[in-house]
């Protein structure tokens, strides 16, 4: 039975959480916190700082913790089959209509129009996550709140990855290096 209430309440966690982690943390909440009683409500922050210093997306990540931590192994996996299951349905009938239709004149053009707004979305989060390491969280952008550090590291990197050949995952632990050198200093 809890198998069953593990999957089909993280099932309306993914089904309902439109918007990223932060959107699905009132949603995880009312399940694991309120409906279930499953976590504390401090544990239930606790979870939540791990989920966001793990890799991977805060849902799936408390999903997993939760269900190991409610019914072992069996349960995070069940657990994070049911949050994970509607993105898989979603996705897989996408690809299915776009496969049935890729040599459709309309749907080519639909998903040429779209290019725009990908660059567009990318390029704000790269700006947002360029803002966040220059001038913190709660950025006063100056050139006295300006971390040179952080500066120096992005164009190190960036000159790295354009002038060389170098594999972008190095780059990335290079500069994780580079940071952990600088604080340490």
């Amino acid at each position: 039975m809890i198998y069953l209430q593990l999957f089909f309440s993280f099932l309306q966690v993914g089904l309902f959480s439109f918007g990223g982690g932060y959107a699905a943390m009132p949603l995880i909440q009312e399940q694991i916190v309120t409906k279930h009683g499953w976590l504390t409500m401090v544990e239930f922050t606790d979870l939540i700082s791990i989920s966001q210093m793990t890799p991977g997306p805060i849902a799936v990540n408390s999903a997993t913790f939760v269900g190991n931590k409610i019914a072992g192994i069996t349960g995070a996996l069940v657990a994070t089959a049911g949050c994970i299951f509607p993105s898989c349905i979603i996705v897989m009938s996408i690809a299915y209509i776009y496969l049935k239709n890729q040599n459709n004149q309309v749907v080519q053009e639909v998903l040429q129009s779209l290019h725009p707004a990908v660059i567009a979305m990318i390029a704000s989060a790269g700006v947002t996550i360029l803002i966040t390491a220059f001038w913190g969280i709660t950025p006063k952008i100056s050139l006295q709140n300006t971390d040179w550090s952080m500066v120096i590291i992005f164009l190190l990197s960036l000159v790295l990855l354009r002038k060389t050949r170098i594999s972008p995952i190095l780059v990335m632990i290079l500069a994780g290096g580079m940071k952990l050198f600088v604080s340490m200093i």
